[in-house]
C-alpha cells in the first residue's frame, strides 16, 4: 500500500470512528438528560404534594400552571408556578424560589403560598449546601423547614425572617448558620412579592 493510500485509509477509519464515538455520546447523553429531567419532575410533583400536606390526585388539583418571570424571585427567565386547587377553589399559589446566597451556591425551593399571604408549605428540590450541616434544610433530614408552615410577613415581621443569631425569628443550624439564613431570607423576600403582586395570580384564577 503506498504512503498516500496509507494516509487516506487512516484518516477514513479514524473520521469513522469519531462519527461512531461522536454519536454514541449524543445518544448517551439524549438519554441521560431525559432520565435527569424525568427524575427532576417526579421530585418536584412529589414536592408539591408534601407543601399542600395532599396524598393523591383526588385531594389536589395541580393542573393549572402559569409562566412567571420575577426578580423578586430569583429568577432571569420564565419559570412555572402552579395554582392548587381543593374543590375547584384556588387554595394556594406554588412557586419556585431561587435562593442565590446558599452556602454552596443557588438554592432551589418550592414555596407554597396561601390567598392570606401564609406560608402552606415549602420543600427544598435542589441545592450544593454542605452534607451533615447545610443540608438539614432537606426534609428527609430534619423538620427545620417546617418551621414556615402557617407563617406571613408580620408573623414574624419581615425583619426578623433570617436566623435567631441575627435577631430573626427561626432556628439555625450547629455549625451551619449561613444556608438557613439564606432560605429565612429568601422565603421572606418571596412574601414580599406575593403580598406585593403575586396575590393577583389566586384572586384572578379562573
Amino acid at each position: 500500500m503506498s504512503t498516500l493510500r496509507a494516509v487516506v485509509h487512516n484518516a477514513v477509519g479514524l473520521g469513522l470512528f469519531a462519527a461512531v464515538t461522536v454519536g454514541v455520546i449524543a445518544l448517551t447523553a439524549t438519554f441521560t438528560s431525559e432520565r435527569i429531567a424525568a427524575q427532576e419532575e417526579r421530585v418536584r410533583q412529589a414536592a408539591l404534594f408534601e407543601i399542600l400536606e395532599a396524598t393523591t390526585d383526588a385531594d389536589i388539583d395541580l393542573d393549572q400552571r402559569v409562566a412567571l418571570t420575577v426578580s423578586a424571585l430569583g429568577h432571569r427567565e420564565a419559570r412555572e408556578a402552579v395554582i392548587a386547587r381543593r374543590n375547584g377553589r384556588a387554595v394556594a399559589l406554588i412557586v419556585p424560589v431561587r435562593i442565590p446566597d446558599g452556602y454552596g451556591g443557588p438554592i432551589e425551593v418550592l414555596l407554597g403560598i396561601e390567598p392570606d399571604g401564609r406560608v402552606a408549605g415549602v420543600r427544598v428540590v435542589a441545592h450544593r449546601e454542605t452534607p451533615g450541616l447545610g443540608d438539614d434544610i432537606e426534609r428527609r433530614r430534619s423538620d427545620w423547614i417546617e418551621s414556615f408552615r402557617g407563617r406571613g410577613l408580620g408573623e414574624p415581621p419581615l425583619a426578623q425572617w433570617t436566623v435567631r443569631a441575627d435577631g430573626g425569628a427561626f432556628d439555625g443550624f450547629t455549625g451551619a448558620t449561613i444556608t438557613p439564613r439564606a432560605v429565612a431570607r429568601g422565603l421572606g423576600r418571596a412574601l414580599v412579592w406575593f403580598e406585593d403582586d403575586g396575590y393577583t395570580l389566586l384572586e384572578d384564577a379562573p
